[in-house]
């Protein structure tokens, strides 16, 4: 015959005396606990012998803080049961201002302790850790390695004991101090308490209030965190690799479409003429060219001017006029061209061509209206370089120009290609920016600020 099942048995707490005001004291650390705290009169109480002894006289009720998770209170957190046995609140001093935080111990008598703290309405679920972390450097700052994880120091300080209440497996008191050094590697940070004696090691894991107030039914809602904590995960971690890969995806679609719009769209030659223009020239500089056919559809057409101008300068008024109904695109187009030799060798400014585009040509019979105008004295002769190095021109012609006019249709207009290639960019920095400026603001609260180049 099997043996019945044997229920574990029930948690539950005793009860001793205040030996300096007399009220009640209750243990639920089924006798882990080495220190407790007086709730009525604060005084802490040495907890290992069967009658309790005063290990400090009673705390100033000024100093009282009120415990956000009350002790006593039991909730479920990673499929485990835990009573909150104890809470003490420590702080550290920087610049004359102290920046406290809160500590509770939660006991299950199967599983042991564990902790959570708050600061500012961030909390952090920790564990004692058993093996030690190795020791390392990341840049110029101290890191320990961990179960895989690299994490960096973040600060050290001397912390104080501000205010205790309940129970401790640990000797602790008012005033009590250890050096806490921080490590971070979001979510996780590794913090090491350092005494004269000894050195402990705790991992804890940042954990949003709300969970922690759904796990122990606590009333009304969680504070709202203030500031970017230590170890608080980034919202952004993911996005901004995300957006910049969302980005090269578009930006190859776009070169496709763009590639695709240049294969179908067949530009055609409409216009190919040489010309002359000379400032000695007696007469009217405008002309119009011979009238030419634009088939097909309605698209980009670009006109490119391609000049022997050297050391000067020439403008060309240019109309696009379409013989039937007389609408006319108007636009202009200058070309320079400068080049010559200095101290340090030869050199040259411009270009002897540009070319423009016109938007949106309708088939149809069209002509040209160019009018051009340039620099109409001649250059002076070259004089040798001064001592200086100063540049000076290749002598030419300044006054006759000759070019060639080339009109093409149906060019694919890639503008809108690189506008859209532009704005594509921006959602991705936007997002590279907010992440930069949530791990600036991070680390502006640790030993290593951005403006000394400690943060990243």
């Amino acid at each position: 015959m099997s043996s019945p099942l044997v229920a574990p048995p029930v948690a539950k707490t005793k009860a001793m005396y205040c030996p300096n005001c007399g009220g009640p004291v209750e243990f639920r650390g089924f006798g882990h606990a080495l220190t407790v705290v007086c709730p009525q009169c604060l005084s802490v109480l040495d907890a290992s012998s069967p009658l309790l002894k005063i290990v400090q006289q009673a705390q100033d009720a000024q100093s009282r803080r009120t415990p956000q998770i009350p002790l006593g209170t039991r909730g479920t957190w990673l499929g485990t049961k835990w009573e909150c046995i104890g809470f003490q609140t420590r702080g550290v001093e920087e610049e004359g201002v102290v920046y406290e935080w809160e500590e509770y111990l939660l006991f299950n008598p199967y599983a042991g302790f564990r902790y959570l703290t708050c600061y500012q309405g961030h909390w952090n679920w920790v564990a004692p850790v058993e093996s030690l972390p190795e020791r390392r450097t990341s840049g110029t700052r101290p890191a320990v390695y961990f179960e895989g994880n690299l994490y960096r120091h973040f600060s050290g300080a001397e912390a104080k004991t501000v205010f205790v209440l309940g129970e401790f497996p640990w000797r602790v008191k008012v005033d009590d101090t250890v050096v806490a050094d921080d490590f971070v590697h979001p979510p996780l940070v590794m913090s090491s308490e350092t005494t004269s004696d000894e050195v402990t090691w705790s991992l804890g894991t940042y954990t949003p209030g709300a969970d922690i107030w759904k796990a122990f039914n606590l009333p009304g809602s969680a504070p709202k965190p203030i500031g970017v904590y230590l170890n608080q995960p980034s919202p952004f971690k993911g996005k901004v690799a995300g957006s910049w890969g969302i980005f090269g995806l578009m930006l190859m679609m776009l070169f496709v479409i763009a590639v695709g719009f240049a294969i179908v769209s067949h530009s055609e030659t409409v216009l190919d003429e040489h010309y002359k223009y000379s400032t000695a020239d007696r007469g009217e500089p405008s002309f119009v060219t011979k009238t030419f056919e634009i088939s097909g559809r309605t698209a980009n057409a670009e006109l490119t001017i391609s000049t022997n101008l050297t050391n000067n300068w020439a403008y060309f008024s240019l109309a696009l006029i379409n013989e039937t109904t007389g609408d006319a695109f108007d636009f202009g187009r200058e070309v320079s061209y400068y080049t010559g030799y200095d101290s340090d060798g030869s050199w040259s400014e411009g270009s002897q061509s540009s070319s423009a585009t016109i938007p949106h040509v309708p088939p149809g019979r069209y002509y040209l209206r160019v009018e051009p105008e340039m620099e109409g004295s001649e250059q002076p002769p070259a004089k040798p370089a001064p001592a200086s190095g100063a540049r000076r021109l290749i002598p030419v012609k300044a006054n006759t120009v000759y070019y060639e006019i080339v009109l093409k249709h149906g060019v694919t207009g890639f503008g809108w290609f690189l506008l859209a290639g532009f704005l594509l960019l921006i959602p991705p920095i936007i997002s590279t920016i907010r992440a930069a400026t949530f791990e600036t603001r991070r680390w502006a609260t640790s030993d290593y600020p951005p403006t000394s180049g400690g943060g990243d």
